[in-house]
């Protein structure tokens, strides 16, 4: 069964063991068909996938039938069960828990749309509406600590889904990059009692030339620092720790950056594969010993990384990410494409 693994050395925990040996190197297999029946995301295949657990409907119409705009459920490759207790253990000197949480699909259109960036503000809204709700309802899950929004969208691989789709993992501990974030969070607040993301988005304000888009309540830029070519951070300019806050008035709004911004991309760098992910607050256990201030100090944003680059020897042996393009001029190259 999949199990969730403690690195000892980088404070890591792994997702282990999710394929048999068997289904493993079947998939090495080049010639392999993933699906003979055609999409089994768009309208009228609902019953190729497994029971809906969430789906914005027409009025009248029946779950895993026609209907919907927007359709969640569960993934048939899940990294995380649902069933069960956390089990955490020990192994001599090694730590490891069940892998309890939820891993779910948001099918964002009922038609075999492939990008977001292409769906009509009104949807991309139900999208986000989406994310939510399903943020919310897992909140409910005293075993869950975190709640993680992301997508893969049009991955390198040919087998892949090509039905734009983000995915929901509730995981059973904060993700150690999510308490990184929140721990500098914290500190600079200690420190300036002022919000570190406010604070950046105030520079980017004044520099001016990293900003890609912005409207009356979101801002979308290339970081001064980057890990990788055309990355960009998506905020609320009004301070917000909590994604599941924002208001429904203000969701349109993101959603115009959100298109405007993946539009950017695919113009400007020939439609390349991409992820995004949604960091928001963790949920508040009180078992979990979260600081009082953290309302105050973190800030829910969106992290888009286009996959330009690969990972190489260097950046994965010493963490340094080697940049082949300033900030600034891949700001300018998405900036000016239309």
């Amino acid at each position: 069964m999949p199990e969730l693994r403690r690195d000892l050395i980088t404070q890591k925990w792994i997702i282990t063991g999710m394929r048999s040996k068997e289904k493993f190197l079947e998939s090495l297999n080049p010639f392999q068909k993933k699906t003979t029946n055609g999409c089994f995301f768009c309208e009228k295949n609902e019953k190729n996938t497994l029971p809906e657990i969430y789906a914005i409907r027409k009025p009248g119409t029946q779950p895993d039938t026609p209907g919907w705009q927007v359709r969640v459920v569960p993934s048939k490759a899940a990294a995380f069960k649902i069933e069960g207790d956390i089990g955490k253990e020990g192994h001599g000197i090694y730590d490891l828990m069940n892998n309890i949480g939820a891993h779910e699909l948001i099918v964002e259109t009922p038609q075999h749309v492939k990008n977001i960036c292409d769906l009509p503000i009104e949807q991309i809204v139900l999208v986000l509406k989406v994310y939510q709700i399903r943020l919310r309802d897992l909140d409910n899950d005293d075993r869950l600590r975190y709640g993680l929004i992301f997508k893969n969208q049009r991955p390198k691989s040919p087998y892949r889904i090509g039905h734009s789709h983000s995915q929901f993992a509730a995981l059973p501990l904060t993700p150690k990059i999510l308490k990184e974030e929140l721990t500098s969070s914290r500190e600079y607040f200690a420190y300036k009692e002022r919000c570190l993301f406010c604070d950046i988005i105030r520079q980017e304000q004044r520099d001016v030339k990293r900003i890609i888009e912005e409207n009356a309540d979101y801002i979308s830029f290339v970081p001064f620092a980057t890990k990788f070519p055309f990355e960009l951070f998506i905020l609320p300019k009004k301070h917000n720790a909590d994604y599941c806050a924002e208001n429904e008035s203000s969701l349109k709004n993101l959603a115009q950056i959100l298109k405007a911004s993946l539009g950017k991309i695919s113009v400007a760098l020939n439609d390349p594969p991409l992820n995004y992910v949604l960091h928001t607050i963790p949920y508040m256990r009180k078992k979990q010993g979260y600081w009082e201030t953290i309302h105050n100090d973190f800030h829910w944003h969106i992290e888009v990384y286009p996959q330009m680059t690969e990972t190489m020897g260097f950046e994965s042996g010493s963490g340094f990410h080697i940049q082949p393009l300033l900030p600034e001029i891949c700001a300018e190259i998405l900036r000016d494409a239309k």
